[in-house]
This record gives C-alpha cells, structure tokens and sequence, in this order.
C-alpha cells in the first residue's frame, strides 16, 4: 500500500499551483498512490477556516483515500487558535494537526506564540505535524523541533520536509535532532534525494515516510525517486517506507 505523507488540497483553485480534492484524486490515480495524507494549502488571506473544511469535506467524500490533518495558525490570536485546535479534532475528527512556522512567521518552540498551543493540541494525543525546513531555518530549525519532542514524549511528531524546504538543505541537524528523538518521524519531501538517502542509512527505514509535497512537486515523479532510493533495500523496508510507517503512526495498523 502506498501512502503520500505529504499533499495539500484547497476549496478552490485560487492560484496556478491551487489543487481541490478531486484533482488530487486524479494525480493518484496517475501515480497509482493508494491513499494520501492531507492538510491545506494556506490560502493568501490570514482565513484559514475555510480550508480546513475544505479538508474535512475531501475526506468525507474519499474516506477510503484521505486522511485528514488540520492546520492552526498561533498569529491568528489566542481564541481563534484554541477554536481551530477544538474544531479540528471535536467536530473533523482529523488525525492530527499542522504547525508551519515558516508560512505563518514564528518560532515554533516560542514559550509564549507557539508553545500553549501545542500543549492544548498534544492534550488529544494524536500525532503533530510540523514544517521543518530551511526556507524560515531560524523559525522552523530540526533543534526546534527536537525541544518540543523532548518537552511532549507521548506524542509522535511528523518532522515534515526534515530541513528541506530550501538550499542549503538542514538534513544532517534533522537526522541528528530525529535520533535523539525517538517520538520523531521524518517526511522526506522538498528535500534532495541525497538527504533522503543518508537519513534511510543513518536512521533506519523504519524513522522515515515518503511524501511528495503534491501539488508544489510532481507525485509521480516523487515516487519514482524513492524507488529507485529504495531499490537496494528488502521489500518489506521499501514498504515500511512508502506507507507502513505512516499508517502505522495513523493507527492504521497495529505496531
């Protein structure tokens, strides 16, 4: 089974790179991808609420192929923030929640912008995702990332782009910071495949998912790279890597 970790949908196509659900749909069955994990496309206004349940409704009409992930926004204030977190895993049932310190312009490990909110967030126990990558690197460093890891232990945390994002890539600190981390998985999208392949050998394929970062990458091509990365590897690792270790941190599968 194939699962993108990585694929952002909007409610419209307000821009060139703006895909909805059904398009998505399309470009899996192109790339013959089974199931996908999704969260929004943040639109150019600071309104966010729309897309959120713009995801909702994508895996309500694909249940079998959607896994749903929110997006919470700290900069929106404290109210808006909290009712995005509640709204999210209450009334959308979502597997998890989104942090992107890069987009949305904060330090994610900040005590007083970030830190309450991912606290109020960890309380339901599900994994938390978050933007790490080198396009914002003091916002969104991989060390960031490992302070809230160590801070929320319980939790299993998806390092998304793990430092990509931008070049000089922030791979080596990501594989470093995930080692240290056990709760840490990483996504390999928006990254060299030389990356990916060093954190496969230094990690493990057991600490890594594929992901493609549709519709800013081409899933096709995303997945033809990780099989020809993976192609040295037993084909039980090769699966663990394109879609047993996201579904198994979704609580998919057992293990």
């Amino acid at each position: 089974m194939i699962i993108d970790a990585d694929c952002h949908i909007s409610s419209t196509r307000f821009d060139a790179l703006a895909i909805t659900a059904d398009e998505l749909i399309v470009q899996m069955e192109q790339a013959r991808v089974d199931k996908a994990l999704v969260w929004l496309k943040p639109p150019y206004t600071r309104d966010i609420a729309p897309e959120n349940r713009a995801v909702y409704e994508a895996t309500q009409k694909y249940p079998d192929r959607l896994f749903g992930f929110g997006w919470a926004n700290p900069r929106l204030g404290k109210s808006v923030t909290r009712d995005t977190i509640k709204q999210c895993f209450e009334e959308y049932g979502f597997y998890g929640l989104k942090f992107n310190g890069a987009q949305d312009d904060y330090v994610i490990d900040d005590p007083e912008i970030s830190l309450p909110f991912i606290e109020e967030a960890a309380r339901y126990g599900k994994p938390l995702a978050f933007h790490i990558g080198a396009d914002a690197y003091e916002n969104t460093h991989p060390y960031r990332l490992g302070r809230i890891a160590a801070a929320f232990p319980e939790i299993q945390f998806l390092m998304v782009h793990m430092g990509g994002a931008a070049f000089p890539p922030l791979d080596r600190s990501a594989v470093e910071v995930a080692t240290q981390h056990a709760n840490i998985t990483l996504v390999g999208s928006a990254i060299p495949a030389t990356a990916i392949l060093r954190a496969l050998h230094h990690l493990g394929p057991e600490r890594l998912c594929f992901g493609s970062d549709t519709p800013f990458f081409l899933m096709q091509v995303e997945l033809a790279k990780y099989r020809v990365l993976l192609q040295d590897f037993t084909q039980a690792d090769q699966a663990k890597v394109l879609g047993g270790n996201i579904a198994r941190l979704l609580g998919l599968v057992e293990g």
